[in-house]
């Protein structure tokens, strides 16, 4: 596995390596978004997703109280889930991120569960760098692919 490192300077630069992102995900992928309260989760799930599903102005919001939000892109799930609110690997299991195996499935706050993390394909961690200007995001594909 070799890690990509990328500054992003605003929402256009987090977008458009969403689009990079969802250009080279697979059916079968587990994607880790990993980050603080306010480092570009969401907002870069929502780029990946509504360029897998082909759909520029798709509603895509934040599944922190939904848990998981399912999509549909050219016959694939996509699943983009927020394990923040839960409590036990149970509860992971409940959500069936893992019941299609040609589902994308995107995972704000996977160190929730070790099960998600062990199954990732992609690690993709976003920090605020000091100033608080732009993004530092790390991208790591297990198979090797590069952005």
């Amino acid at each position: 596995m070799s890690a990509q490192t990328l500054f992003l300077a605003d929402d256009d630069a987090t977008a458009e390596l969403g689009r990079r992102l969802a250009a080279l995900l697979r059916p079968g992928d587990l994607v880790l978004l990993e980050g603080d309260l306010g480092a570009g989760k969401t907002a870069l799930a929502r780029s990946v997703i509504r360029t897998l599903c082909g759909d520029a102005a798709l509603d895509v919001p934040s599944p922190s109280f939904a848990l998981v939000q399912p999509y549909e892109a050219n016959g694939h799930p996509v699943l983009h889930a927020d394990l923040y609110r839960i409590g036990s690997p149970r509860e992971v299991d409940e959500l069936g991120l893992f019941d299609r195996a040609d589902a994308i499935v995107l995972v704000e706050w996977p160190e929730r569960s070790d099960e998600v993390v062990q199954q990732a394909t992609v690690r993709v961690s976003l920090t605020v760098p000091p100033g608080g200007d732009g993004r530092v995001v790390t991208v790591e594909f297990v198979d090797g692919r590069t952005l």
